[in-house]
């Protein structure tokens, strides 16, 4: 989009022109307003591509028609491209301020950390796009820089940010939303975040491979995160628009009432499948690794009930969820089923819930719910690249096992489930779901589908993107489907045709399905 400005020029004298504010007052509304996005629709649409979640057929008849067939246009999910863009052009304002006597250094410093964390996922989704020239408002049709350069001078930016905050005497105030003014914990973010950008390289060959190699290589004794990476405000349950997020958009609204999404959004069969240790015997070989291994996560991913209405009230209870596509009376959507809703784990995370009546539950949800921090990048998430890391590049890093065992822990006690060590051990000896044992291969399904399972419903986007450069885990197609594969990316919006057309790419839905010059770099 010309990315960046609303050319009104009549301004309210009461107001203070956004040009004409610090950098203290712009960082925590950048933060907040780029993580609603990610929270809401980025979100849905990747949970839906990685079959997680489904639309629920029971009550709205065939939903997502549009995800499931895929009918990508100028108009699928072009929101995300213009709010993200809108929302970045905040931290572009702190990195370009007028700051002569260095008291800003810092918040510069994690301002370029949050770009790089946003710019990474519209190249991942669109390619390449407008970057260098995208956040100068004297420029109404920036050009489109190549992703690849796009991921350079992100790279540039985090290891610019890393040697600021190791060397500058500044300090970060109150309005640092993620880390409160912790330094050491954004050094150990940009690092991370480092290693998600070289992770997503692992496929690149010629002089791109040697780059990667060569920063892969500073990274080797670098610290990462050891904890999530949150975002919170301080979210609360006084307003709709205090709310965290994803709980206002899924769960409650401040008032208490339930938005479209909680009855719309369940869980899909695929991952029902697979948390329930395919209970049902789909004989179908992507299920086979599941068989017989219940995930303790899987009460807190989603609530458990009893498989269909007439069930007997003893009857073992599971999630149930619904095939992507399918309606009522057809296989994946058996007649009378109940459906699990999204469980604790995902709506207030590892806390729970202590009131015993209807009354106070509800309240209690909303409570925490709301006030629930948001979620960047979780320790899980962290591990994961580690353990990815060491399996490609054991001459940099090493411990692959190790870090895959701490991935699974966090991810569980992020949710707050239990029996972490006993879901380990039962998967050690299961090839493609252990990571002990098989090929260098079997390994990297291993850890996509884990990973999976850990992102489902917090950052199921990194999955999404990791479906695409890897092909794991394996993902079945919607019943409705009208092509055999999913998308490699969407269409640019029509923002971007309608006001920079003479630098947006000319391209078709039909593109986006096929490896071409149009793939994100990394995915050709």
């Amino acid at each position: 989009m010309s990315c960046n400005d609303y050319l009104d020029v009549n301004q309210n004298p009461d107001r203070i022109a956004v040009t004409d504010l610090t950098p203290e007052f712009i960082f925590p509304g950048a933060v907040t307003n780029t993580y609603y996005v990610q929270a809401r629709r980025l979100a849905q649409f990747s949970g839906l591509e990685m079959n997680s979640i489904a639309g629920n057929s029971y009550s709205y008849g065939t939903p997502f028609v549009d995800e499931y067939s895929p009918n990508i246009t100028t108009a699928f999910y072009a929101d995300v491209w213009d709010q993200t863009y809108r929302n970045m052009s905040n931290f572009q304002l702190i990195i370009n301020f007028n700051d002569a006597n260095g008291k800003y250094a810092a918040t510069k410093a994690i301002s370029k950390v949050m770009k790089a964390y946003y710019m990474q996922n519209i190249t991942d989704l669109w390619g390449d796009a407008p970057y260098s020239e995208a956040f100068n408002s004297a420029i109404l049709t920036p050009k489109y820089d190549k992703g690849e350069d796009i991921y350079k001078a992100s790279i540039a930016d985090l290891e610019n940010a890393v040697q600021t905050l190791t060397t500058t005497s500044n300090t970060l105030a109150n309005y640092d939303v993620v880390f409160n003014g912790d330094k050491a914990k954004w050094i150990a973010f940009a690092n991370t975040l480092k290693l998600r950008y070289l992770m997503r390289m692992s496929n690149v060959t010629g002089e791109l491979a040697t780059y990667r190699d060569q920063k892969l290589a500073t990274l080797a004794t670098a610290t990462f995160i050891a904890s999530d990476v949150n975002v919170n405000p301080g979210y609360s349950s006084s307003a709709d628009t205090k709310q965290n997020p994803f709980f206002n958009y899924n769960v409650y609204t401040s008032s208490g009432s339930r938005p479209q999404n909680y009855t719309l959004v369940i869980p899909s069969e695929h991952i029902a499948i697979a948390l329930n240790g395919n209970n049902v015997s789909d004989t179908r070989d992507v299920y086979q690794k599941f068989n017989g291994i219940v995930d303790g996560r899987r009460g807190r991913m989603f609530t458990l009930v009893t498989p269909l209405t007439s069930s007997p009230a003893s009857a073992p209870k599971a999630v149930e969820g619904v095939r992507q596509g399918a309606t009522p009376g057809q296989p994946g959507a058996a007649s009378g089923r109940n459906t699990s809703r999204l469980g604790e784990g995902l709506t207030i995370g590892s806390q729970t819930i202590t009131a015993t009546d209807a009354a106070g539950i509800k309240a209690e949800t909303i409570q925490k719910g709301s006030a629930k921090p948001g979620v960047l990048m979780t320790k899980a998430e962290a591990e994961f690249l580690l353990a990815e890391a060491a399996v490609r590049y054991p001459g940099a890093f090493s411990n692959a096992q190790g870090h895959f065992d701490t991935a699974v822990t966090a991810s569980y006690a992020y949710l707050g489930a239990t029996g972490a060590a006993t879901y380990l051990t039962q998967i050690a000896a299961v090839g493609k779901l252990g990571i002990t044992v098989g090929t260098t291969s079997n390994k990297i399904e291993a850890i996509m589908t884990q990973k999976w399972i850990a992102l489902t419903g917090i950052n199921p986007e990194q999955s999404y993107f990791d479906y695409t450069r890897t092909g794991f885990p394996v993902t079945p197609l919607p019943t409705i489907a009208i092509k055999t594969v999913k998308p490699n990316r969407l269409v640019y919006p029509n923002s971007e045709y309608q006001s920079n057309v003479i630098n947006v790419p000319k391209m078709t839905g039909e593109d986006v399905f096929t490896k071409n010059q149009f793939t994100p770099f990394w995915a050709r």
